[in-house]
């Protein structure tokens, strides 16, 4: 097994690079599929990693390799592994599932809190106005998804503003981003090194709702002036917890998601985004991301493969 499992505990170290290339040169709608992927898939590939290391010294274990019918010395010989390294791969393997497991569980209660308050909100459409000062605008995903939007940020934005604000967080609703984030936010649960892929991804999919805000709106000015009046207002008025706590675990609330990056915060990014020119396709920047990623996994299916060749000749040679 040697050198592609570790080749594959290695890779999540890419994320950082990798949040950094995709969410600043691709469109925001692919840069979201493709980190959202390649979270998930490097989640999935380092903790299957850390099974199969584990799963090497459980099976040199006697007891288990008796029950197995397999050869010692063909385990030993076959699996240069050592029992220390297969052990800390155990805990870690451990780890991580039970931290998936707590995040998987909180992130249902969580949506199951959003559809109940989404229900509970007055009206049938999808858009609710409530009578708060403060300015606030956010997303519920549910049966019927809604968009909150309180009557101060309302009153802090004109008409062109009130139509790029609406745009944009029923660019949310439509895209489902909370399933991204969820994703990304379930990966780097499994493996830390994987947050800066999950902050990135809070971050493309406020860029992915701006450009379909500026697409239905017809000017990336009008939208960036409405980002960043909004932000003035919400933050003028003050961060308060919304009706249902666990909702902030779901949507972004007030349009800014992402963790600041390059030392600025994600608003001034996004208007800056919107006063430039439109996002690049960049299929030579997308082509790399693929093949690193198809990278990734041989080099955890090779680790697979190795470990069951060498318990295949341990079971012939055990029996």
């Amino acid at each position: 097994m040697g050198l592609p499992a570790y080749l594959t505990l290695l890779c999540p170290l890419a994320a950082g690079p990798l949040a950094r290339l995709l969410g600043d040169r691709l469109d925001p709608r692919r840069a979201t599929w493709l980190l959202t992927a390649a979270a998930v898939l490097l989640a999935g590939t380092s903790c299957g990693a850390l099974g199969l290391l584990s799963l090497s010294a459980l099976v040199r274990v006697p007891l288990v390799a008796r029950l197995g019918e397999l050869s010692p010395a063909v385990l030993t010989s076959g699996d240069p592994t050592e029992t220390g390294i297969a052990l800390v791969a155990g805990v870690l393997f451990g780890a991580a599932l039970l931290a998936t497991a707590a995040f998987a569980v909180r992130r249902a209660r969580a949506l199951a809190d959003a559809r109940r308050h989404a229900r509970g909100l007055p009206g049938k459409g999808s858009l609710v106005i409530t009578r708060d000062e403060s300015a606030d605008a956010y997303t519920v995903p549910g049966r019927p998804s809604r968009i909150v939007v309180s009557r101060g940020m309302l009153d802090a934005l004109d008409d062109a503003g009130r139509a790029a604000l609406l745009a944009h967080e029923r660019a949310h609703l439509d895209g489902r981003h909370y399933l991204y984030t969820s994703a990304v936010r379930l990966a780097a649960a499994a493996n830390p090194l994987l947050r800066p892929l999950a902050d990135a991804v809070e971050y493309t999919i406020e860029r992915w709702a701006d450009e379909r805000a500026a697409a239905h709106i017809g000017d990336r000015g009008t939208v960036a002036r409405a980002i960043a009046r909004a932000a003035l207002a919400a933050k003028a008025s003050g961060q308060r917890p919304g009706p249902v706590p666990a909702l902030g675990a779901v949507f972004a609330r007030g349009g800014a998601g992402a963790s600041p990056a390059h030392g600025i915060g994600p608003v001034p990014r996004r208007v800056a985004a919107l006063l430039g020119p439109p996002p690049l396709r960049r299929p030579a920047t997308t082509a790399l991301t693929l093949l690193f990623l198809v990278f990734v996994i041989l080099c955890a299916l090779h680790a697979a493969d190795n470990l069951q060749d060498v318990l295949s000749l341990a079971h012939v040679e055990g029996g």
